[in-house]
């Protein structure tokens, strides 16, 4: 005899025959259409996508402000190069003579300003540089990158045994960024997708299923980078290639992770319902408010970003909600028309059966739920003790990181710029840029020759009501010495803006600082205001609040003490606190969504407390942690792009996620739940105890719950 129909849960009302058969074909069609319309909007979003150093900075910065007017003067943006000859024993004859040979022919191919420059011996004769400044390139990228290839292939034609010749400076810089950006977005995608595959294979076990929630991601993405170039074209929004791939690990990470608990969900539900139609709707029932909270959740804090002043940041946040926006539509729409459309038969070979128990295996996560309900103040003491010992490591922090160290290989440009520091100590080998008022260029030009820490400085173009003055400080590049003159001549000059490489990197480290203090708090204030509307709790949205808030600072100090020690990072991105605390406290409360809200479901439907708290981490806890692992494993490819930026970020929200996942959904949160048992819905109505109620039939005891 086959097995009983369920009699403890009702199935959901049937909805017509007709309208099952109907609606999810209707979907599938629409979604169809829509990812056809928006294929050829989304394959211009790489060409749309803007790295200039103006889409970085600070919008009100000073350095801004002369980027800006660089680039209205006659000839437009200038690109600095220089040209460095170099042998370890010391330069001969020949060797002056090739360079000089050489030099000229460069000059003579291009419009160089000034034709050929003279060259600039070190003190100790091993190294001979040659400054160069065009405005040929303008902004077209595509020109700036063609004349650095130019030269550096003249460079290379005519090798001589011992002396290397190598090109540096700002515009050389700028070109090997480029080109590492290029190779960003295909790289990307394709290890996005052979991650996330593997794992669905891994957590689903079906040859069929993880096509599923794969394909449906890969819909969302294409939608997702033609709203963003819609974006682009409609409000001139910034996006830069740092941008646009954090959205696409975003849109993988968050949308496999809400199939993953709709699927779960609906496996579940199969079992308890006869049709595939009516399970999914009361799949979509029981977890569609949490997914809708958690998707909101990240939104909201992305969106905070606007706030910031950095150009990159506040470029990154509708972006990025654009992303968790498309993931959401996806998952809720056409995910669950293409599973019901597919029947029961698509989880072969393990097919929930209508009627059917799971099998009864030992949970890890109800052993977890057994460790914490025995001590849970041990174990939530235990817990915070480490996340606080953890945190301490940011003391070990490195400095903010400079250009010349973004990349985790070293360019051609960077390896240039380490050979004019260690050759040229009494003198900078990166322009500091000065714009001042026509009318005031004299003065100006003179007060910066006066400046404590200037070697040279010279009058440049003019036009449009400011003339360009270049100065060369007398220490190295981004060095405390060169930062101090920097400063000088900002104060020393009224009327004047103060820009170039280094003084680019000031004003981001300025500007972070300002944006954390800003962002942060809206960041906060929005996660908490959702939290309560779903929850109806003041209690448990803060108990959440605090725990992602702690696992930022522990990650941080893990940041601390491997980036430099282990990884050999030369610094921290600025940017990286304020963008890790962003990602990690949106994300990490998707979890504590998910738990919580289960919770509160058991907590409903007249679950005592105590039992409440464990069985939601038995039922979710799987999911979670399949949740957890997949959006850790999207977040470390980052760690494999070439750009020490990148790699920092993926290694703080994987490693943050994870820890979350494993160690504060798991122990903190469920140990906190148990401590405060009904205070934990303060103020809700379930923070008040059950009114008694008077037995009068049947006065024997309800059978015991199952162990868990």
């Amino acid at each position: 005899m086959g097995p009983a129909a369920p009699t403890a849960t009702a199935p959901p009302p049937t909805a017509s025959t007709a309208r099952r058969k109907a609606l999810p074909w209707a979907v599938l069609v629409l979604w169809l259409a829509v990812v056809a319309l928006a294929v050829p909007f989304a394959g211009k979003l790489g060409d749309a996508q803007r790295d200039n150093i103006v889409d970085y900075l600070p919008a009100s910065a000073d350095s801004t402000q002369v980027a800006k007017v660089e680039q209205a003067l006659p000839g437009g943006e200038s690109t600095e190069l220089v040209v460095v000859y170099h042998r370890d024993g010391g330069l001969t004859g020949a060797d002056r003579a090739h360079a000089e040979q050489q030099v000229e022919g460069i000059t003579g191919a291009h419009e160089f300003d000034g034709g050929a420059p003279q060259g600039i011996p070190s003190k100790d004769g091993t190294t001979l540089m040659y400054p160069m400044s065009t405005t040929a390139p303008g902004t077209d990228n595509d020109a700036r990158i063609a004349l650095v290839d130019d030269v550096r292939e003249r460079l290379g034609a005519e090798p001589v045994d011992g002396l290397g010749a190598e090109l540096g400076g700002p515009g050389a810089l700028a070109t090997d960024m480029e080109k590492v950006f290029e190779t960003i977005d295909g790289t990307l995608m394709v290890a996005t997708v052979l991650v996330v595959a593997v794992l669905l294979i891994l957590t689903y076990r079906s040859p069929f299923l993880w096509l599923v929630p794969l394909t449906v991601v890969g819909f969302a993405a294409v939608l997702s980078q033609a709203v963003v170039y819609g974006l682009i074209q409609g409000f001139d929004l910034t996006v830069t290639s740092q941008s646009a791939a954090i959205m696409t690990v975003l849109v993988f990470g968050a949308g496999t992770d809400y199939a993953l608990l709709l699927v779960a969900r609906y496996r579940e539900e199969l079992r308890r319902v006869e049709q595939p139609y009516d399970a999914m709707r009361a799949a979509l029932r029981g977890c569609g408010p949490a997914v809708l909270a958690s998707s909101g959740t990240v939104a909201a804090g992305l969106l905070c970003l606007l706030a910031a002043d950095l150009n990159s940041a506040s470029g990154l946040g509708p972006v990025g909600a654009v992303g968790v926006v498309c993931a959401l539509a996806a998952m809720l729409t056409l995910l669950p028309a293409v599973l019901v459309l597919l029947g029961r038969r698509v989880f072969w070979p393990l097919v929930p059966a209508y009627g059917s128990e799971p099998k009864r295996r030992r949970s890890l996560f109800a052993a977890m739920g057994s460790s914490a309900g025995r001590r849970p103040g041990a174990v939530l003491v235990s817990g915070a003790l480490l996340l606080g010992a953890l945190a301490l490591g940011v003391f070990n922090l490195p400095g903010n990181l400079a250009q010349e160290d973004t990349f985790t290989e070293q360019p051609e440009s960077v390896s240039a710029m380490k050979v004019l520091a260690e050759a040229y100590p009494d003198r900078g080998s990166q322009p500091i840029s000065i714009v001042a008022p026509t009318d005031r260029a004299d003065q100006a030009l003179a007060r910066a020759r006066s400046t404590e820490g200037v070697a040279a400085a010279e009058a440049g173009r003019s036009g449009g009501g400011w003339t360009e003055i270049t100065v060369f400080a007398k220490d190295a590049p981004e060095s405390a010495g060169e930062t101090a003159t920097i400063e000088a001549l900002r104060a020393g000059l009224d009327g004047s803006h103060v820009g170039g490489p280094s003084a680019q990197q000031l004003d981001l480290s300025d500007t972070n600082a300002r944006d954390r203090k800003v962002v942060i708090p809206l960041v906060l204030g929005a996660v908490l205001l959702i939290l309560v509307v779903l929850l109806r709790s003041l209690v448990a949205p803060l108990i959440l609040t605090a725990a992602v808030v702690a696992v930022w600072g522990a990650v941080m100090g893990l940041g601390g003490l491997l980036f430099e020690p282990v990884f050999g990072f030369d610094g921290l991105d600025p940017s990286m606190p304020l963008l890790s605390f962003v990602f990690l406290v949106a994300l990490g409360v998707d979890y504590g969504i998910f738990l919580m809200h289960r919770m509160r479901e058991e907590s409903l439907s007249g679950a005592e407390p105590a039992a409440a708290a464990l069985t939601a981490l038995r039922t979710t806890g799987g999911v979670i942690a399949s949740a957890g692992i997949v959006l850790a494993a999207t977040f470390t490819v980052l760690m494999n792009l070439p750009l020490v930026p990148l790699f920092e970020m993926g290694f703080l929200v994987a490693v943050g996620v994870l820890l979350d996942t494993f160690l504060v959904r798991t122990y903190l949160v469920t140990s906190a739940a148990l401590l405060l048992g009904r205070r934990v819905w303060w103020p809700g109505p379930l923070s008040r105890p059950k009114p008694a109620v008077a037995v009068t039939h049947d006065t024997r005891r309800e059978p015991a719950a199952p162990s868990t």
